[in-house]
């Protein structure tokens, strides 16, 4: 297959791109200085600070850190994160030989989805996970569309290490990609250079990438506040899959607790049941009693108890699991799951601290107006963004062009991250699968830019 030079600008490729570059730039404008909601203050607050409590990603923070230094606020986080995907996105248009008009309608109907034209002003670690992963992504498939290229494959090889590590920086359960982007680059090599090539590139990428993750980590740890951010979130966890698992079946022993943690069993029974909700967990905090109980019990206690119910009683956990994979995945409601963000508030404690005072204007109330009217739509719907995928999972697997395993091991990254929700979710908030949408979104439009695809152009 020949490619296009870099240098080739000719339509429709040029108006596809244009049109991609001008939504980007709209979308910045119309949202600058971009939205924050309560956990976006929390980071951005430590990012200030550099002192990281380890609840939210440490390098989310300290980008934070670094826009807020450069202007107050996350203003030039917004804009990161919107050159980074609308400039992934426009690469795309330079992976097949030629690029039909299909490839422009697709684009002009894109740029005015939420996904785009919301999200990426929405300063969350969700949004910034999403668009690391697709840029890792499209830099292997760069890598493997000009393979030949020595140079220039090993540049594009070492963006997609940078990439895949913020991604799996961003997020708890971002390791993920890691290990797909390793398959994927393996994969590939395998391809052009047989299976000895692929095990050497795989491995390569997976010890480059763990490296990094690990000394970046390490940096960031240098700064943390001492807090155990991340143990004290497995125990919410756990206390939320105890509460919803009694909540179903009254009846279950909590023998681990009743023993060693009287007030927590208690307090379970009692509060924790009353207030439990499959659609987050933080009706639980609003409980004292619970809440001090969970404090006084040693993380391990809970932890026995907890697969103590799990290995005795797996069909009521698979159970509940399966109801709080329902809400993050298809929630029944999608209000209640904060499909999108405008405007500006947090907790007045941290914005007191930064010097920030809470924002909603006419404008952040036409953006509201705007997400509003997609609700209940399948634009805002996970389970038809996940059909997208695996149909344009089947189809890159089905041509398999050099750069197509690197999209369809974007699209199977993207459905693990999504699937392992199913043993971590504690809310539904629709943010958390946003890599689902915008992976999609990257799949149909690297499809369609020389869709129908004809014969001998492959």
């Amino acid at each position: 297959m020949r490619l296009p030079p870099f240098s080739s600008f000719k339509t429709p490729r040029a108006a596809a791109a244009a049109i991609l570059a001008l939504g980007g730039l709209v979308t910045t404008i119309v949202n600058f200085p971009g939205s924050l909601s309560f956990d976006s203050y929390v980071q951005l607050l430590e990012g200030r600070t550099q002192s990281y409590s380890n609840w939210h990603p440490a390098i989310m923070s300290w980008m934070l850190g670094v826009a807020d230094a450069l202007r107050p606020g996350g203003a030039y986080f917004v804009v990161f994160d919107t050159v980074l995907a609308f400039a992934a996105l426009v690469s795309l248009l330079w992976l097949p030989r030629r690029v039909s008009w299909v490839a422009v309608a697709a684009v002009a109907i894109f740029i005015c989805l939420p996904q785009l034209f919301l999200y990426q002003a929405i300063v969350w670690k969700d949004v910034l996970f999403a668009d690391a992963t697709l840029a890792g992504f499209v830099c292997l498939a760069h890598a493997a569309a000009r393979w030949r290229m020595k140079r220039f494959r090993f540049a594009a090889i070492g963006g997609a290490v940078t990439f895949v590590v913020l991604a799996t920086l961003a997020r708890q359960n971002g390791a993920i990609v890691l290990l797909c982007a390793a398959v994927t680059m393996g994969a590939i090599a395998a391809g052009a250079e047989r299976w000895r090539g692929g095990l050497a590139y795989g491995a390569a990428f997976l010890i480059a990438g763990a490296a990094l993750a690990f000394a970046v980590n390490a940096a960031l740890q240098l700064r943390s506040d001492g807090s155990d951010g991340t143990g004290a979130q497995f125990k919410i966890l756990e206390l939320y899959d105890i509460t919803g698992m009694v909540k179903a079946q009254p009846d279950l022993p909590l023998a681990v607790l009743n023993q060693q943690s009287p007030a927590l069993a208690a307090s379970i029974r009692g509060g924790g049941v009353r207030l439990f909700t499959p659609q987050r967990n933080d009706t639980l905090a609003s409980s004292a009693l619970l809440v001090k109980a969970l404090d006084d019990t040693p993380a391990q206690v809970l932890r026995r108890q907890w697969l103590e119910l799990v290995r005795s009683h797996p069909g009521a956990y698979l159970a509940l699991r399966t109801e709080l994979f329902r809400w993050v995945f298809a929630a029944p409601d999608a209000l209640p799951c904060h499909p999108y963000d405008v405007g500006e508030e947090g907790d007045p404690a941290d914005m007191t601290a930064l010097g920030m005072r809470p924002r909603y204007d006419r404008r952040d109330a036409m953006l509201n107006a705007y997400g509003k009217a997609f609700v209940g739509t399948p634009v805002f719907s996970h389970p038809a963004f996940g059909l997208a995928a695996l149909l344009a999972l089947a189809l890159l697997l089905k041509r398999r062009r050099p750069a197509d395993l690197a999209m369809a091991g974007l699209l199977v990254a993207t459905w693990l991250f999504t699937l392992s929700f199913f043993a971590i979710s504690i809310a539904c908030d629709y943010r958390y699968l946003y890599v689902l949408d915008l992976s999609a979104i990257a799949a149909a439009l690297y499809l369609l830019a020389d869709w129908p695809t004809k014969k001998g152009t492959a």
